[in-house]
C-alpha cells in the first residue's frame, strides 16, 4: 500500500466499472474500498461482519431486512451508515453514486448468503464483469 495521500476523485476517474469496489488502502486488517454504484445490487448478509457505507457522491439507498420488519435508509452525499452483521441488506443508486466501504480485506461484495447473481457479475467476488 501507498504510504502517500490518495486523492479519491483521481482513483475514482480510473475505472468505470459498476459495482465492482477498488481496494485504496489497508488499515490493519481491512480493506477500504471504493466503488462506482447504479441501479440495484443483490439483496445480500455478511454473517461475520459490519459493513461500513460513506457516500463521496450521489444518494445511496439501502434496504434492510430486520426482525421489525423491512425498512429502507437514506444515504445523501456525506453521510455514513453501517450494517450490522448478519443484516440482509440491498443497496441502489438510482441515479448513481461513488461510495467508500470498510471492511475486513478479503470480504466478498456480495456476502456469505445471497440472492442469484445477475451474470454480469462475477459469483466468488461479486465484482462486475467486464464487458
Amino acid at each position: 500500500m501507498s504510504h502517500e495521500p490518495i486523492p479519491l476523485g483521481k482513483a475514482l476517474a480510473s475505472f468505470d466499472a459498476l459495482w465492482s469496489p477498488r481496494i485504496v488502502t489497508r488499515v490493519n486488517d481491512y480493506d477500504v474500498r471504493i466503488a462506482k454504484v447504479e441501479g440495484e445490487h443483490v439483496w445480500h448478509a455478511h454473517d461475520d461482519t459490519d459493513e461500513f457505507f460513506l457516500v463521496l457522491d450521489g444518494e445511496l439507498h439501502i434496504s434492510l431486512r430486520e426482525p421489525e420488519g423491512e425498512r429502507t435508509v437514506l444515504l445523501p452525499q456525506g453521510a455514513v451508515f453501517t450494517v450490522p452483521r448478519g443484516t440482509e441488506h440491498k443497496p441502489y443508486a438510482p441515479s448513481g453514486a461513488a461510495i467508500l466501504m470498510f471492511e475486513p480485506a478479503g470480504t466478498p461484495t456480495v456476502g456469505d448468503r445471497h440472492d442469484e447473481i445477475p451474470d454480469h457479475v462475477d459469483a466468488t467476488t461479486g465484482h462486475a464483469l467486464d464487458t
